[in-house]
């Protein structure tokens, strides 16, 4: 079966009117035990979409919010929106009012996806911007909100049958690669979550990039696992766009059950699970899990690093190979992957693919010999598929000469193979999800009766990661029945204005905080006491 010439594709969303054209009638997407599209049907939709974005004064390069978990609706919206040349800012639909409306104020969104499940905290959110927006005599329309599916709506609002209610008007083809297509949100060094804005050229050309990798991730037969979600790169890039590229069936899942997923596979026959490391750890203790895993030629894992014994482990027990890739939301995400190497090696997240350039550097930015193998330093990376900086103004993107730093720390081995060791940001990775703590701690110590936090990131079986947070209370005493107080306070904190991965699973009240001589909170000792504490050595 031959591919798309993708030379002739000026976005993603074309891919699928090549597809509707070849294979009008083959299935491209479904819900679990739902509905589904043919090719022909999702192309009409996409078109109905971009037709209605214009009805509803959605202009190119307006943002729509996107707050949709795994339904047919995001990937019609999605698609429907980079139709329509505007920008689709997917979120995670588990944010919080607060986190909604920091974004909804940063991108300046015109319109915003919503359903029954996540409408409440979008409108708390639109509220919360016209307030904003009354305080600084800002003059710029509040958001309009779109309903998917049932649910009563409120004034100003539509629904998303009515925006895609009339056929479709042809849209002029792309004449701009840079143009900008997507804002994912991920936390800054500084805590403040900012928008990676990733290009249609930045887009299209990982879909290629991940395509040409031999043998193939996915191919034109293949029935993949959507069970990652759709807002995050991961889903986004490397899952749906690879579908669209290959024009494969997509099975979308709203979230991942340990039986229900397998479940979901044998009924299915999916061929091609893209899943997190987490999964690993939930599916070990299943019964005849060879069994149940008999349709999957391939798993894929990324999002976080997996552990060498766990792909061993795993690999031995599902009878199924495991390859594992290392990628960023600005890289559109997929750098390297286990299918480019070799052979595969313990520890090794694999080689880069085609059209992307990987080097190390010092702490100076200096490039490390490359005859130094296995020499940790920074990686920095360069390809067609880096974004063009952070919303609004592309600060901290790609250098003058193309080069980028992801501030991990890794080496190379002689066959160009990467091997992760550290980061250097304080990234906690929860289930795949990125967060940074000075988000939360900035939360923690706006709590009444906190005086200073410091968040973590501690091993956890289940999610990879989980956050842990140390607390001082304002009165400099801990180990007292104020305490339980002060723990209530920040998990009702935690709660209001954080997404639940990125909530506290344990909070520690301490008299002070290790510092340097400078005053820097010395993490480290705080890590140190964690291990301990793993160890049984620390109570």
């Amino acid at each position: 079966m031959s591919l798309p010439d993708t030379n002739a594709v000026p976005d993603v969303a074309a891919l699928v009117a090549s597809a509707a054209a070849e294979h009008p009638e083959r299935l491209a997407v479904v819900e679990a035990g739902g509905r589904g599209l043919t090719w022909s049907e999702l192309e009409d939709e996409v078109g109905r979409v971009a037709t209605g974005l214009g009805r509803a004064g959605v202009l190119a390069g307006s943002r729509v919010l996107v707050v949709l978990g795994n339904r047919l609706e995001f990937v019609t919206g999605y698609l429907g929106v980079l139709r329509a040349q505007a920008v689709a800012v997917p979120v995670n639909p588990g944010s919080t009012p607060t986190e909604l409306a920091a974004m909804l104020v940063d991108c300046g969104a015109r319109l915003v996806l919503a359903d029954g499940q996540t409408v409440d905290a979008v409108r708390d959110a639109v509220a919360r911007t016209e307030v904003t927006a009354a305080a600084h005599d800002e003059h710029r329309p509040a958001p309009r909100v779109v309903l998917v599916g049932e649910g009563e709506l409120r004034d100003g609002e539509s629904r998303y049958d009515d925006l895609r209610s009339e056929p479709a008007v042809p849209v002029p083809p792309l004449q701009d690669p840079e143009k900008l297509a997507v804002l994912l949100y991920t936390s800054g060094t500084s805590g403040r979550p900012r928008a990676a804005m990733l290009t249609h050229r930045a887009l299209l050309a990982n879909v290629e990039q991940v395509a040409a990798v031999q043998p193939p991730m996915i191919h034109s037969d293949d029935v993949v696992l959507g069970v990652l979600p759709l807002f995050h790169v991961y889903g986004l890039g490397a899952v749906l766009g690879g579908v669209l590229r290959h024009r494969a069936k997509l099975v979308l899942a709203e979230r991942f059950d340990p039986e229900g997923t397998l479940d979901l596979v044998e009924d299915e026959a999916c061929s091609v699970v893209p899943v997190a490391p987490p999964v690993f750890a939930a599916w070990r203790g299943v019964d005849a899990l060879a069994e149940r895993l008999g349709p999957v030629r391939m798993i894929l894992s990324g999002s976080a690093p997996l552990a060498a014994e766990t792909v061993e482990e795993f690999g031995a027990l599902a009878r199924i190979p495991i390859h594992q890739g290392y990628g960023l939301t600005e890289a559109a995400p997929v750098v390297t992957s286990t299918l480019r190497s070799a052979a595969v090696k313990a520890g090794s997240v694999g080689a880069a693919l085609d059209g992307i350039d990987i080097r190390l550097v010092d702490d100076e930015g200096v490039p490390l010999d490359a005859a130094a193998v296995d020499d940790p330093g920074e990686i920095q990376i360069r390809g067609r598929n880096l974004f063009s900086g952070y919303w609004p103004d592309g600060h901290d993107g790609p250098a003058d000469d193309g080069w980028w730093s992801t501030g991990d720390v890794g080496f190379l081995d002689t066959d160009g193979d990467l091997f992760l060791v550290d980061r250097v940001k304080e990234l906690v990775i929860v289930s795949g999800f990125n967060v940074y703590p000075t988000e939360v701690e900035a939360v923690l110590e706006d709590v009444a009766g906190v005086r200073q936090a410091a968040v973590l990131g501690v091993p956890d079986d289940q999610t990879g990661e989980a956050v842990v947070a140390y607390v001082v209370p304002e009165s400099g005493e801990a180990g007292g029945p104020g305490d339980d107080a002060v723990v209530e306070a920040v998990r009702a904190a935690a709660s209001e204005h954080l997404a639940p991965y990125k909530r506290p699973v344990r909070v520690e009240v301490v008299t002070a905080l290790p510092r340097t001589v400078t005053g820097k909170i010395r993490k480290g000792v705080l890590r140190g006491a964690e291990r301990r504490k793993a160890l049984g050595i620390l109570e």
